[in-house]
């Protein structure tokens, strides 16, 4: 163990008058402890600074000396620190009857006393009692330090600790968050399962319902000519596409409904909507004219589901409005980083090319409460009876199930601007040419067609259509049924059949049908537009109720020239 070197271990000797200071030296040196005689008191200093064990000083020379710079020292001394001094006084002149020496003990601390002449034996003896002092006083120095380098590895150990504590914590945080997210997505995909389900099940039978009833309108319009009657009539058609539209929009918000997505111009959708719009919104709401882009890329959607979307999009700015308010709709290009889908929604929106469709208005817009919930299924704001709640929830189903997003920029008492993002289109828009007038006429008379449905008045009202327009109609009321109509009938020329039936479903049963009569065509009726169950039927040969005469004529006759 280190004590401070070689000048540490050494006795400076003070004793300029006589040879009292070479006497002590030689006696000190032959004693095996170094030992340096010093001139001045300013030496002695300066050795001490150095490195000293002891000092061996005559008590003349601290008496008459100056010792404020020897002083100042010894008080600047570290801790472990006591340098010990062994002052040479004459015979009698110990502490108890000089009161120089008792000076001397307070301004230099740690001092023995030895009296002149002296043994050599005593002289010995006194500096080695010294130098163990001063080595117990390195061996302090030593665990000192080594405490120091202990707390030092402590409080480096510590702050490492801290720190670390303080990366969990932010990475709990995070957790914490992500998780919030997790749970928030988790919730709401819960939501749509639900009203998927909900309106998987109702969908069914509320569109049957829908069919008989614009079926049955239909039929009676045609030999009514009482202008009250029809209007009447008229009522009953609007309530009940009214019922269709909504049973669309619960489907869209769940996802569930089989979408028809192709390349569209949304510059030419919105040019082509501008009447429609119009009219729905009415005179209290001033729209400008549309910011369209000119170099507008393609947008991969369903046409028609697009035109509802924004259409609905307007309603809702128009009723955040007061009189004199200003809707406005743009289109633009977005390539986009990965990012929120919607505030307060955790999906996010994939990196790549999309469409945008905004719909802005100079409203009231809404607070952060009302945003976090905006596509909440059937939260509105509106009064009571004035809106079911599923417009946004529409636009966030269609953009989603799109492969796009929707995102949200509002301020309260400033407006609220909505984008849709969609898809970009690879291919370029087709035109949509008209359905021909010719589908209505009977070019098809004379051919066989067999309708299977299980619900009798919807059953009836397809029947009732296609025999108008000249066809010759087979009914049966099921999977087993419609099988027997086949044994005991040579020639059908084509099928219509509900998909959602008890026993054998629409699919099963077109199995079984096209392994009988692979030359006879099938349409598929669906009322509740199940995605899945229809994923791999062309959307030609389906037909979704409640359908028209025109829809159901204009699919038939597709079907059959495919």
């Amino acid at each position: 163990m280190s004590r401070g070197g070689e000048l540490s271990e050494r006795a400076l000797v003070l004793a300029p008058v006589g040879r009292d200071a070479v006497v002590a030296a030689q006696i000190l040196n032959e004693a095996g402890t170094v030992a340096q005689v010093c001139d001045t008191l300013d030496d002695l200093l300066a050795r001490m600074i150095e490195g000293a064990a002891l000092a061996v000083v005559v008590e003349e020379m601290l008496i008459n000396g100056d010792l404020n710079a020897l002083s100042t020292w010894i008080e600047g001394q570290p801790s472990w620190s006591d340098f010990p001094f062994l002052v040479l006084n004459r015979r009698g002149g110990s502490v108890e009857r000089n009161p120089a020496a008792r000076r001397l003990s307070v301004t230099l601390g740690n001092v023995s006393f030895l009296e002149r002449p002296f043994h050599p034996t005593t002289l010995v003896s006194a500096v080695d009692t010294a130098l163990r002092g001063r080595r117990r006083q390195y061996e302090a120095r030593e665990r000192i330090a080594e405490i120091q380098r202990a707390e030092a590895m402590l409080e480096r150990r510590v702050a490492d600790r801290t720190a670390q504590l303080q990366d969990a914590n932010r990475e709990l945080a995070a957790q914490i968050v992500e998780r919030e997210k997790v749970e928030t997505a988790l919730r709401q995909a819960q939501r749509l399962e639900a009203v998927g389900q909900l309106t998987s099940g109702v969908a069914h039978d509320f569109n049957n319902l829908l069919t008989v009833v614009l079926g049955n309108v239909d039929q009676l319009r045609k030999n009514e000519s009482d202008p009250k009657v029809l209007r009447r009539l008229d009522m009953m058609r609007e309530a009940s596409q009214r019922g269709a539209r909504l049973t669309a929009q619960m489907l869209a918000f769940s996802r569930r409904q089989k979408l028809e997505p192709r390349a569209v111009d949304l510059n030419e959708t919105v040019r082509s909507m501008g009447d429609m719009l119009q009219s729905a919104i009415g005179g209290s709401v001033q729209i400008q004219p549309p910011q369209l882009a000119p170099d507008l890329w393609p947008a991969m959607i369903d046409p028609t589901q697009i035109e509802l979307v924004i259409l609905n999009l307007a309603i809702n700015a128009r009723d955040a409005m007061e009189v004199g308010g200003s809707l406005t709709i743009r289109t633009e290009n977005a390539a986009t980083a990965a990012q929120t889908g919607v505030l307060g929604q955790p999906e996010e929106l994939p990196a790549g090319d999309y469409v945008v469709v905004s719909v802005s208005d100079t409203g009231s817009g809404m607070s952060e409460d009302v945003l976090s919930r905006a596509f909440e299924p059937f939260f509105t704001t509106k009064e009571v009876g004035k809106g079911s709640g599923l417009g946004l929830s529409q636009v966030f189903g269609l953009a989603k199930q799109s492969g796009g997003g929707v995102s949200i920029d509002t301020e309260v008492g400033t407006g609220t601007t909505i984008r849709i993002f969609l898809p970009r289109a690879e291919a370029q828009p087709m035109q949509e040419r008209e359905a021909s007038g010719e589908l209505m006429t009977a070019h098809d008379a004379g051919l066989v067609v067999l309708v299977v449905d299980d619900d009798e008045a919807v059953r009836n009202v397809t029947a009732g259509y296609l025999s108008d327009l000249g066809y010759d109609v087979i009914e049966a009321d099921s999977g087993g049924a419609a099988l027997e109509s086949l044994d005991h009938h040579d020639r059908i020329d084509a099928m219509v059949l509900d998909f959602a039936m008890p026993g054998m479903n629409g699919g099963e049963l077109a199995r079984e049908l096209k392994a009988r009569r692979p030359s006879a065509p099938i349409l598929f009726a669906t009322g509740y537009a199940d995605a899945e169950a229809l994923i791999d039927v062309g959307e030609d040969l389906i037909v979704r109720k409640p359908f028209t005469q025109a829809e159901l004529a204009r699919k038939l006759s597709r079907t059959l020239a495919a």
